[in-house]
C-alpha cells in the first residue's frame, strides 16, 4: 500500500497550473493538478482508448468541452469520460484536481 499526502507534497505555482505524478502502473495513472484562480488546462483529447476521471478535491471551477460548453465543478464533484472526448478545466478559485487515467497513457 502506498500513501501520498497531496496537500503537503504538492502546492501551487503562480504562472501556470502545476501537476504531480502521484502513481503510475500498467493499470492506471494518477496525477494531481493544482490551479490558482484563473488558470486553466485548455481543451484537449488523447487518441487512445480508456477512461478519464477528474475529481475536485478542493475549490471551484468548470469542466470545459470542445463545443465551448462548460459544467460547474466544486469540491466533491467527479467527471468520468472517455479519454478521447475533448476535455479541459478552468479554476474559478484555487482548485485541486485528482485525475485518474485507465489504462495509463
Amino acid at each position: 500500500m502506498k500513501k501520498t499526502e497531496l496537500f503537503e507534497e504538492h502546492g501551487f505555482k503562480d504562472l501556470t497550473f502545476s501537476n504531480y505524478l502521484v502513481h503510475e502502473s500498467e493499470h492506471m495513472k494518477v496525477i494531481n493538478f493544482n490551479f490558482k484562480a484563473g488558470q486553466k488546462l485548455p481543451v484537449h483529447s488523447h487518441d487512445l482508448d480508456g477512461e478519464l476521471n477528474l475529481a475536485i478535491l478542493e475549490g471551484e471551477g468548470e469542466f470545459l468541452a470542445a463545443d465551448g460548453a462548460t459544467m460547474p465543478a466544486k469540491t466533491g464533484d467527479v467527471l468520468v469520460t472517455e479519454i478521447r472526448e475533448p476535455h479541459g478545466v478552468r479554476a474559478i478559485t484555487d482548485m485541486r484536481v485528482l485525475v485518474t487515467i485507465a489504462p495509463p497513457i
